[in-house]
């Protein structure tokens, strides 16, 4: 059973979906009985140095993820928060039996709040970090004929979105580098949604000559005063990979996703003059990933609507409730020649207004965009030193924009 941290691990190892998980690093594997147990995850930490356009009326945006105000400096996590994954599988009545539980601690202290341990950060003295159990689900299957997950883990879309993403194994945007929870942004929020990590029942289909599929349903999410879920969320993804990395010069794959769910309001909500008690958000996306002797490519973009932009179903809906649309994407390119590879980037998530909003003088976001340069350095097999340029740029519709440039030194083991 291929637990999330190793694909994870894969991607760190410029490896697909499609690549046999003993060309990553494979973890600490044991066998009890008729179980065969593993233990993987990966510890990072980064120093950051940011530089943020100052804080006035022209650089407002609501929502933006630049910062403004005062530059600051940081010794933090990356995108990735460390963690350490359990895993067993076994074999029972002609069925493959599986469970994960995964555990993701950050390196800095973390304030209480309604996003958990992945609320903003605390620097204090005496300060705490949180841990992240955001994995804990167990499978059933066979080869022949797919396999069966419930519990919470990684959703299916924009999942491949992050995984290729480069800045997996780096920073990206920093997102509050002066006081710094478990993660940064990386690429969320400028240039895909975050997939999150969800409550589910997902079937996933055998290989077919490197054609897959998944589809599932999902604990719903709120979207601000739209709290009522009569049903579930429901998530899907299509995937094709083609070629191997030990004998094909020309690998890659690609896949499409879609999220779809019904949000409500609650009864005893006064409805707004022209909205609606309950919304349909969907959204779609689609991706390529290229291959070919050490040059590696990744296009992606999406398109949603009563969706919202970071994070799903954030700023889905304007103040009277009217759904807005939003989109983006991004395109990376890197070589890797012996240990080094060199990596550039861009991306944008865009947000359109509602129908019952106005650009005039509107601080609301328009979009949140970023370029990224990035140097990855394998010192082993486990180590992967890392250096990143960031340029961030978010604008409001009203006109006003807010640029942060930041710096990032580090590296990260996985084991």
């Amino acid at each position: 059973m291929k637990t999330h941290t190793k694909l994870l691990i894969a991607m760190a190892a410029a490896a697909g979906w499609a690549v046999p998980m003993s060309q990553a690093v494979a973890g600490i594997d044991a066998t009890v009985g008729d179980w065969s147990l593993d233990i993987s995850g990966n510890v990072n930490g980064f120093y950051v140095g940011n530089s943020c356009d100052s804080a006035n009326g022209n650089t407002v945006v609501v929502n933006g993820l630049a910062c403004t105000g005062d530059n600051s400096s940081s010794v933090r996590n990356g995108l990735l928060p460390a963690a350490i994954v359990f895993s067993a599988k076994t074999r029972q009545d002609d069925l493959d039996v599986g469970v994960t539980i995964g555990f993701y601690p950050g390196i800095n202290s973390t304030a209480e709040g309604v996003a958990g341990a992945n609320s903003g950060g605390n620097p204090v003295a005496l300060g705490t970090p949180g841990i992240d159990a955001r994995q804990a689900f167990f499978t059933f299957g066979d080869a022949s004929w797919g396999s069966v997950k419930i519990g919470r883990d990684i959703g299916l879309f924009a999942k491949d979105a992050i995984l290729d993403d480069m800045t997996l194994l780096g920073m990206g945007t920093a997102a509050g580098n002066a006081a710094p929870g478990n993660t940064s942004l990386g690429r969320i929020g400028l240039g895909y949604i975050y997939t999150d990590w969800e409550p589910q029942i997902t079937y996933t289909t055998a290989n077919y000559n490197g054609f897959s599929a998944s589809a599932g349903i999902f604990q719903p999410l709120d979207a601000g005063d739209y709290t009522r879920h009569t049903s579930p969320q429901f998530q899907a993804e299509v995937s094709y990979a083609w070629g191997d990395p030990k004998t094909d010069s020309l690998t890659g794959k690609v896949w499409l996703d879609v999220v779809t769910q019904q949000y409500q309001l609650p009864s005893g909500i006064t409805v707004p003059a022209g909205a609606s008690s309950s919304i349909n958000g969907t959204a779609g996306d689609a991706g390529v990933k290229l291959d070919y002797a050490g040059f590696e490519g990744v296009l992606y973009g999406y398109y949603g609507s009563g969706v919202g932009t970071t994070g799903l179903y954030l700023l889905a809906t304007s103040a009277g409730g009217e759904k807005r649309d939003s989109d983006g994407g991004y395109v990376q390119a890197s070589y890797k020649y012996n240990k080094l590879k060199v990596g550039l980037s861009y991306g944008i998530s865009e947000l359109k207004l509602a129908s019952d909003e106005v650009e005039a003088g509107n601080t609301e976001l328009k979009s949140n965009s970023s370029g990224v340069v990035g140097l990855y350095y394998s010192l082993t097999k486990s180590v992967t030193l890392v250096g990143e340029f960031i340029d961030t740029k978010a604008k409001a519709w009203g006109g006003n924009s807010a640029t942060e440039k930041d710096y990032a030194l580090g590296g990260i083991l996985f084991f």
